[in-house]
């Protein structure tokens, strides 16, 4: 999706599957410096699934505030599945999510 596009429908839909399902969602964004969350608190009522998110944009931050390996950096880079992968997981754990959207990318 482009980055300038409008995520509003696609925030929508995910809080909606969120409390039909009765579930937590977080967020960990790199190159997306936060829109993703900025979309899904502009929903109204979003704080009954949305607990916050971590914008992590330097590869430090990935390490200490959502535990992404150093190993994972060095052999796929900050932009890879691997990297999202552990993102997710770290936002899982750090902010108590049942899961979680993660974004990284070449701004």
């Amino acid at each position: 999706m482009d980055c300038g596009g409008d995520w509003r429908p696609l925030a929508e839909a995910l809080l909606a599957e969120c409390a039909a399902a009765g579930v937590r969602v977080a967020t960990a964004e790199s190159c997306t410096g936060g829109l993703v969350g900025g979309a899904i608190t502009a929903v109204p009522g979003a704080s009954e699934s949305y607990l916050g998110g971590v914008v992590s944009y330097s590869n430090d931050v990935k390490r200490a505030a959502l535990g992404v390996c150093a190993a994972t950096l060095a052999a796929h880079g900050a932009v890879s599945a691997a990297c999202a992968a552990e993102m997710a997981l770290g936002a899982c754990r750090a902010l108590g999510a049942d899961f979680a959207v993660a974004t990284t990318g070449i701004a």
